[in-house]
Formats: C-alpha cells, sequence, structure tokens
C-alpha cells in the first residue's frame, strides 16, 4: 500500500509541473501576440503622421515652397564663398639668425598671389612656424599688388627684367603656344593671367631673385596707348 500511495504521489507531481509549463508558455505566447499588435499599431500612426504630413506640405501654395528653397540656396551660397585670388607657394626655406645666446631659427616662406586677371604680387614673410610664415607672405603679396598689361593672351613687347642676379627675359609667344617657363617664372606668370609667353631665365637660378626679376619685367611693360601718348600720336598712327 506504501509503495502504491508513493507511485500516485509521484504521478500527481509529474501532472502538475507539465500543467504549470504550459500555461506558462501559454502566457509567453500572449505577450508576443500582444507586443506585436502594439508595434504594429504604433507603426501605423507613424506612417499616418507623416502622410499627413507630406499632404499639409502638398497643401502649401507653391509660391512659399519656392520662397524657402530660394533661402536654402542662398545660405548654402553664402556658406562657401569661392575667392578669386589663388596663392601659389613658391619656396619654404629654414633660415637662421646668429643673436647673442646663439642662433634663432626660423622659416622663410615665398608666394605668389594673383586672380588671372591681370594682377599679380609676390610676398616675402618670415617665422617660427611654417603656417605663420605663408599666411604673412599672403598678406605681403596682397600689399604689393601690380597691374599687368595682357594683348590677346600675351604681353605686348619683349621686355627683360632685373633683380639683384637675377635676369629674365620675355617675349610674346602666338595663339596655343603656352607658357614657357619654369619654376618661380612659370607661377608669376600663371597667376598673372598670361597664357602664352616665352620666357628664359638668364641670371640667378634663386626662386627670390628670378620672381623678383619677372615682377620687374611686368611692371616695365606698356601698353600701345602709353607709347602712343609719349610719342603724342593716335594709336593708328603709331600702327600705320
Amino acid at each position: 500500500m506504501t509503495e502504491e500511495k508513493k507511485t500516485k504521489k509521484s504521478a500527481k507531481k509529474v501532472e502538475e509541473t507539465e500543467v504549470k509549463a504550459e500555461e506558462k508558455e501559454v502566457v509567453q505566447v500572449e505577450e508576443t501576440v500582444a507586443e506585436t499588435e502594439t508595434k504594429e499599431v504604433v507603426h501605423e500612426t507613424v506612417e499616418d503622421a507623416v502622410v499627413e504630413e507630406e499632404v499639409l506640405v502638398d497643401e502649401q501654395p507653391r509660391g512659399k515652397r519656392e520662397a524657402r528653397s530660394k533661402r536654402r540656396r542662398i545660405e548654402h551660397q553664402e556658406s562657401k564663398p569661392e575667392s578669386e585670388w589663388k596663392e601659389r607657394v613658391i619656396q619654404i626655406r629654414r633660415v637662421t639668425k646668429v643673436v647673442k645666446g646663439g642662433k634663432k631659427l626660423s622659416f622663410r616662406a615665398i608666394v605668389i598671389v594673383g586672380n588671372q586677371k591681370g594682377q599679380v604680387g609676390m610676398g616675402c614673410a618670415k617665422a617660427a612656424e611654417v603656417i605663420i610664415a605663408i599666411q604673412k607672405a599672403i598678406a605681403d603679396g596682397r600689399k604689393n599688388l601690380i597691374n599687368v598689361p595682357i594683348f590677346k593672351t600675351t604681353i605686348p613687347h619683349p621686355i627683360k627684367g632685373r633683380s639683384g642676379a637675377g635676369n629674365v627675359m620675355l617675349k610674346p609667344a602666338s595663339q596655343g603656344t603656352g607658357v614657357i617657363a619654369g619654376g618661380a617664372v612659370r607661377a608669376v606668370l600663371e597667376l598673372a593671367g598670361i597664357e602664352n609667353i616665352l620666357a628664359k631665365s638668364l641670371g640667378s637660378k634663386s626662386p627670390l631673385n628670378a620672381a623678383n626679376a619677372t615682377m620687374n619685367a611686368l611692371k616695365s611693360l606698356s601698353t600701345f596707348a602709353d607709347a602712343a601718348k609719349r610719342r603724342g600720336l593716335t594709336i593708328n598712327q603709331m600702327l600705320n
């Protein structure tokens, strides 16, 4: 009898555990179903709200929408202004200065500044850091701008320029020749806006001397109107 009672009790316990496990599974399934339903409802409400906003935007008058788009374009254009001035670094060199306590190291930058429309300048500056030296050289170049007379993408007449040991010869060239020059001379001519020219450096190979000689030559150029005025003639009389 005792063994039969024990077997009955164990069978009851097994049945109770199985019933409890089934009830837990049913509860979990119901919870997952409820969560999915709530997610679907929220998704539908969000989609409805987006559709309503699009309808409201479409219902707005066309003038307001165009005005907003124009404002955005203007703000985008104002945020990124493009400068017509271009800079080109010719040389960055470390230089030393002897002082009482020893030697003071600094950097020298040579920069050409121009707008490729007949204005060009050269700047030279020193500083303890390279970036500061370049910035100072750019500011110095903009202070020393010169106007270059351009005649049909070239210069009006041949000319020579000198600066210290630098000696540069410039000659006009026909259409399609290009800029035949190198180094600092080429940088000055390109930023001045000259497209066809023949150039030759006859003196020092130093970039500073070559650039100064080129600037001297461009500064000495004269137009046909200036030559006619010096001779007391009109342009037609001088050319004929």
